[in-house]
């Protein structure tokens, strides 16, 4: 009875559905073309998958706040192409310009958290106003032309940020080393820290929050500034990868990093996140994108399979969770 009790707890827990679907998408694939758990692929997945899966990490603890951000797909590519203008111009070395990306996506952080808690302005209309401004700046900056990083290549910074090393037949990024490490630092504040019940209470029941003392909302424009922050990073990290910041890069990244918190198992309206299921989601959608070209299938078929995907995670979250409410 204990066992089932335990084994119950475990489908009952949001991380369940995400892992079996990770684990079918894994064997499906392999099965088909046994190149796709090869070291070379294994090792281009994850170097495109960290990318995206830093934002994805911030984004799931303001969206357990209750609030989302679409400007992240702009700030990511705005803050490499201020930082690359910065230090092609020689107003300033690499690691001051870094400094200058990350602050200014700081700013836009706070400008959206004061919008969003200071004159109650819903954080999609905020925001899809920021992801305007940011882009428009970006491509009024470079005249709608990538900057050059390639004069980064002996920088400590670049390497610092995307060097490599081997471990095996297995290329290993240091941008993976700071997924890994951002991902266990985002579990830990949300499930062990004071600050990640803050950050539960105010999308679960703002009032309530408001009354045990909760800051609401210097918690939330916090998680803004984190966001921007985490979206500043991964664009530089991206650029200085494809010796390039282009203005549009980033472009519809915001729509795939909210569908992979909540095939995580985030909920859209706050209250309750995942790290552990977010890190799932990102695998889930970045591996199917990898998938579909290595089986042979179209890649422009990739929304169709996200969508799907996105169906079919909610009807189950769904259903787990009324199980969970009638205590099945």
């Amino acid at each position: 009875m204990d066992n089932r009790s335990l084994v119950q707890r475990f489908i009952a827990k949001p991380e369940f559905g995400p892992l079996v679907l990770l684990i079918l998408e894994i064997a499906i694939f392999w099965s088909i073309n046994p190149d796709f758990l090869s070291p070379l692929n294994i090792s281009n997945t994850l170097a495109f998958t960290v990318e995206l899966g830093l934002i994805a990490l911030a984004m799931t603890l303001l969206m357990t706040s209750g609030e989302f951000d679409l400007s992240v797909g702009s700030v990511f590519g705005l803050s490499a192409v201020v930082m690359w203008t910065v230090f092609n111009t020689g107003i300033a070395p690499l690691p001051v310009a870094f400094l200058i990306a990350i602050g200014l996506a700081m700013l836009i952080g706070f400008v959206n958290g004061w919008f969003v808690t200071r004159l109650a302005i819903p954080s999609f209309l905020v925001t899809l106003g920021m992801l305007l401004i940011a882009r428009g700046s970006a491509l009024y900056i470079t005249d709608g032309f990538p900057q050059r990083t390639w004069n980064a290549e002996d920088q400590w910074l670049a390497q610092l940020l995307v060097g490599d090393f081997y471990v095996g037949g297995f290329r290993v990024y240091m941008s993976l080393l700071w997924f890994a490490l951002f991902a266990f630092l985002a579990h830990y504040l949300l499930t062990q820290t004071k600050a990640g019940n803050w950050i539960q209470a105010s999308g679960g029941n703002p009032n309530a929050a408001r009354a045990r003392g909760v800051n609401v909302r210097r918690t939330k424009v916090a998680l803004f500034m984190l966001s921007s922050a985490m979206a500043a990073f991964a664009g530089i990290i991206s650029s200085i990868r494809t010796s390039a910041a282009n203005p549009n890069s980033g472009t519809g990244y915001e729509l795939e990093i909210i569908a992979m918190v909540v095939i995580g198992g985030t909920v859209l309206t706050g209250g309750r996140g995942t790290i552990i299921g977010t890190v799932l989601g990102i695998f889930i959608l970045r591996i199917m994108r990898n998938g579909i070209v290595m089986v042979g299938v179209p890649g422009l078929a990739y929304n169709i399979f996200i969508g799907a995907i996105i169906l079919g995670m909610m009807a189950l979250h769904s259903w787990l969770e009324r199980r969970h409410n009638a205590g099945t």
